[in-house]
């Protein structure tokens, strides 16, 4: 998609990941501050910052592997340039392992092979080699710190045009001083909130655990953040939680959270490796079984006749309706490869299960007495049947067919279990299917960056 540039203004689009640590800080706070500069320099954001969150399978990814794309016109590009490369070094956590990466292009649109880079990252390895690669064939000026893995997320947030389906988060910032302090929210506002602007905000409240999700409870600089449908709906929900805590302002990204963008392509045996994800249409093969610490084991095979094990995790509230799966049971399944260490094979990891079709269960049990009405009893291997009230007897057992207690349809994590790219079961049918054109039809909400 272009975005038009006027006269002699240069469009610019900012991509930076890797960041923070496990110790703190903070990629999108870190976009906070760039923002505040920028608004400073008077230069026109031409879409909302991007919150682009990328395939969460990498064990080498930050906490919630997300990226950030900032696009801006301006007449000043070499001062921001000269700006970012102090602000990304000053503002990462080198120190506690931080690998950021920085890229900048220049242009009007996105070419093709970017975005179709950014696509791979949503569920696929991506090597570095092939990020500085492509820099080099696109122009696009690229800058590491540490390792520089972050220039993958970098180039592939810029990648991302989010397009189609979308979301919003309102993110509240802390003051230095409050850091490391316990957020203190309202719960029952939270939960007030929760239930009056639903269907329009998801993940604020879990109901089942009495749980808020809004806020983390690491050390890192974000207070909480309100993820919706629209700019308007998670800025004035943000409004009514906001807490007792002077913080330090808010702004509000568009992003692919709540969209379950990493799981939309269909995985055919050759794509099936480790650290993939998306679905698998399969059908089960061996019945599940229920291990120590509440995981459920099963098997599936696909179209091809490959045979693989799953494995759904406890923690996601999945087990009980895994368990009641039959061979023969056709689903789908969202998944996360991983490696089954001790039999170096991959493993499917269960995001999400859809249930299309359930075999009969037919059972053979002894036969009823046609005299009495009851069950006959065996009379040994071989032996046949005999009623203990009449004597009568019957020599093969019969088959019927159970009543299975599992129903057709979509099965989604438990609330908590949810990941920050998990689509919740409302928003199924809720999607954002028309084209995004960003700050041309619809300009950026008045509010959408604030500093207190």
């Amino acid at each position: 998609m272009p975005y038009e540039s006027k006269d002699d203004l240069k469009v610019i689009h900012i991509g930076f990941d890797d960041t923070d640590s496990i110790s703190g800080k903070c990629t999108t706070n870190l976009a906070f501050k760039v923002v505040s500069k920028l608004t400073e320099r008077g230069v026109t954001f031409i879409d909302y910052p991007l919150l682009v969150r990328l395939n969460p399978n990498i064990p080498w990814k930050t906490r919630g592997n997300g990226a950030v794309c900032i696009r801006i016109r301006t007449d000043s590009s070499e001062q921001i340039i000269e700006f970012l490369l102090k602000i990304i070094k000053s503002e990462s956590d080198l120190v506690n392992g931080a690998n950021p990466g920085l890229a900048i292009f220049e242009g009007e649109s996105i070419p093709f092979s970017l975005r179709q880079f950014s696509g791979r990252a949503m569920n696929d390895v991506v090597k570095m080699e092939e990020a500085e690669k492509l820099a080099v064939q696109l122009s696009v000026q690229i800058f590491k710190y540490g390792q520089g893995l972050g220039i993958i997320g970098a180039l592939a947030s810029i990648g991302s045009l989010l397009e189609g389906d979308h979301t919003y988060e309102a993110i509240a910032y802390r003051k230095n001083e409050y850091l490391g302090s316990p957020r203190m929210l309202d719960k029952s506002k939270v939960s007030k909130v929760d239930i009056n602007t639903y269907p329009f905000t998801f993940n604020c409240y879990d109901k089942i655990h009495d749980r808020i999700l809004i806020a983390p409870h690491g050390p890192d600089p974000v207070f909480c953040g309100i993820r919706g449908e629209d700019p308007q709906i998670v800025i004035s929900t943000l409004h009514e939680v906001m807490p007792v805590e002077k913080l330090e302002g808010y702004m509000v990204f568009r992003t692919n959270q709540g969209t379950g963008m990493h799981l939309q392509n269909e995985l055919s045996q050759n794509e099936i490796r480790t650290h993939r994800a998306g679905y698998v249409r399969c059908t089960v093969t061996k019945k599940p079984v229920i291990i120590r610490g509440g995981h459920v084991m099963f098997e599936v095979s696909d179209f091809s006749n490959n045979q693989y094990p799953v494995a759904v995790y406890e923690p996601t509230g999945l087990g009980d309706v895994a368990s009641k799966l039959l061979e023969g049971d056709s689903i789908d399944i969202g998944v996360g490869v991983s490696m089954n260490t001790p039999h170096r094979t991959n493993i499917l990891n269960v995001e999400y299960l859809s249930i299309l079709k359930i075999a009969k269960e037919i059972v053979n049990i002894n036969p009823l007495c046609n005299k009495c009405k009851k069950r006959m009893k065996s009379e040994g291997k071989n032996k046949g049947f005999q009623c203990k009230i009449c004597g009568d007897k019957k020599y093969s057992k019969i088959s019927v067919t159970n009543i299975r207690d599992i129903q057709l349809g979509m099965y989604l994590p438990c609330s908590k279990a949810h990941r920050h790219l998990t689509k919740p079961l409302h928003r199924f049918g809720m999607e954002k299917n028309y084209p995004h054109v960003p700050n041309i039809i619809k300009p950026l909400h008045s509010d959408w960056f604030k500093r207190f």
